[in-house]
């Protein structure tokens, strides 16, 4: 396959994490489409490549090992400074629609120690996404 790009590796991220438990509800998808639209990383994206980068995550997670594939080519094309935005794009989109199944939770965990991130920064990434999503 061939070197995915920074972006592509930020997407097959938050598309795997909204996968996991088989179902992409419509506030995950428009939590990755927020993302791409509004984050100044996305900024030279073209969101109209948007379903297309998602289809390509999809055959990734149709080979053998589909999941780590991902994870590790984000590793291949993420400076070690952005493993942890990649992380904290993940639990933005997993905790969009306010529910976050066991399946969420362990691409999750997968992730974190894929890239070796400190629990406690995971933590108050995962902490400061609860207090966005809170409802009244």
């Amino acid at each position: 396959m061939a070197k995915v790009s920074q972006h592509e590796a930020f997407i097959h991220i938050m598309v795997t994490v909204s996968a996991a438990d088989r179902t992409m509800t419509d506030k995950e998808l428009a939590k990755i489409g927020s993302i791409t639209k509004s984050l100044p990383m996305f900024n030279d994206f073209n969101v109209d490549e948007l379903v297309r980068v998602a289809a390509d995550c999809g055959e990734i997670h149709q080979q053998d090992d589909g999941l780590h594939q991902v994870i590790a080519n984000a590793m291949d094309v993420l400076p070690e400074r952005l493993h942890e935005t990649a992380y904290a794009l993940a639990v933005e989109v997993a905790a969009a629609d306010l529910k976050l199944e066991q399946e969420e939770l362990r691409v999750l965990e997968i992730i974190r120690t894929r890239m070796n991130l400190d629990r406690l920064v995971c933590a108050a990434i995962e902490r400061g996404a609860r207090a966005r999503h809170q409802n009244l």
